[in-house]
């Protein structure tokens, strides 16, 4: 039985200090060429709205919650007392979520096998109850690079694939091979499965179960030096897992073990309804210093 992590794999081949993974992949080199391919200047939003119906995986995840702090009704009583004349009334509001509500961007941290975490951290040592000491989502850097879709929606015919449907590596090859692409070290690889089309109009279905990649489909898209994998659905990797003794071995393996950041509930159609197959995405997590993970707004480039 060929076992389920490498343990070789926990410690970084950028050195003990590296906290960025596989980010490193993106060179000033290869951010260029992304940015030279754009041609139309045409933008794809990659992601949803976060508002308080998106879906959450509980008892882990938390629901958005937005409330008004302050109101113009408030702002301009206080600011008529202080002697301004002008009646600026101003409106914010306070949040609550998790970071991983809506489209978002996994930490390196934010998985663990055992008490080990990316290149070898110690778990204990590095999880406190405000957050992360290290591998926090402030240190990855701007993901600008080139973005690949692989569409293996239609595999089964459909319009998408069913939940606990795991995608194959030799699906994903042969999708890349389709859209005449080969990975390269420093891509960030966009999966649709078409599962995307139930969150926020059938979240129980959304929630219930998802199909994606797992363990053998992460690691060959890890071995081609892939910075993230993002995908239409809640966790990147197939729910329920095929072997029903494993728990999200796919965050595990890719965040654990390769350091390759992972995005959740991407918006893919208008991507693919457009045909692009490659494309510049322009990435940029947000500097929660601690988090493991942050909502983002990725965006496509053609």
């Amino acid at each position: 039985m060929t076992a389920v992590h490498d343990h070789s794999h926990w410690h970084s081949p950028w050195g003990p200090a590296d906290r960025i993974g596989a980010a490193n992949f993106i060179t000033p080199a290869k951010r260029l060429a992304a940015l030279r391919s754009i041609a139309e200047g045409r933008v794809h939003d990659l992601s949803h709205e976060i508002h308080a119906g998106a879906p959450f995986m509980a008892p882990n995840q938390t629901p958005f919650l937005l409330s008004l702090w302050a109101s113009w009704r408030d702002s301009i009583r206080r600011r008529r007392g202080l002697g301004f004349r002008n009646d600026a009334g101003s409106n914010v509001e306070r949040i609550e979520m998790t970071a991983h509500v809506g489209t978002h961007i996994d930490a390196l941290g934010h998985f663990s096998i055992g008490e080990r975490l990316y290149n070898g951290l110690s778990a204990p040592e590095t999880v406190g109850d405000w957050g992360l000491a290290q591998l926090g989502i402030e240190q990855a850097p701007p993901l600008i690079t080139r973005g690949v879709l692989l569409d293996v929606a239609g595999l089964d015919g459909g319009a998408h694939l069913q939940p606990g449907r795991a995608i194959a590596p030799d699906e994903l090859a042969r999708a890349a091979d389709a859209a005449g692409l080969a990975l390269e070290p420093g891509d960030i690889v966009l999966i649709r499965t078409g599962w995307g089309r139930y969150f926020g109009t059938d979240n129980a279905r959304y929630l219930a179960g998802e199909p994606g990649i797992d363990v053998p489909a992460a690691r060959w898209l890890t071995a081609q030096g892939v910075a993230a994998i993002g995908c239409d659905n809640m966790a990147v990797e197939v729910l329920p897992n095929p072997d029903h003794g494993l728990a999200l071995p796919v965050h595990q393996h890719a965040l654990v073990e390769a350091g390759v950041y992972l995005i959740e509930n991407l918006a893919l159609e208008e991507l693919a309804a457009a045909r692009v197959t490659a494309c510049c995405v322009i990435l940029l997590p947000v500097k929660f210093r601690g988090a493991t993970g942050c909502p983002v707004r990725p965006v496509a480039l053609v």
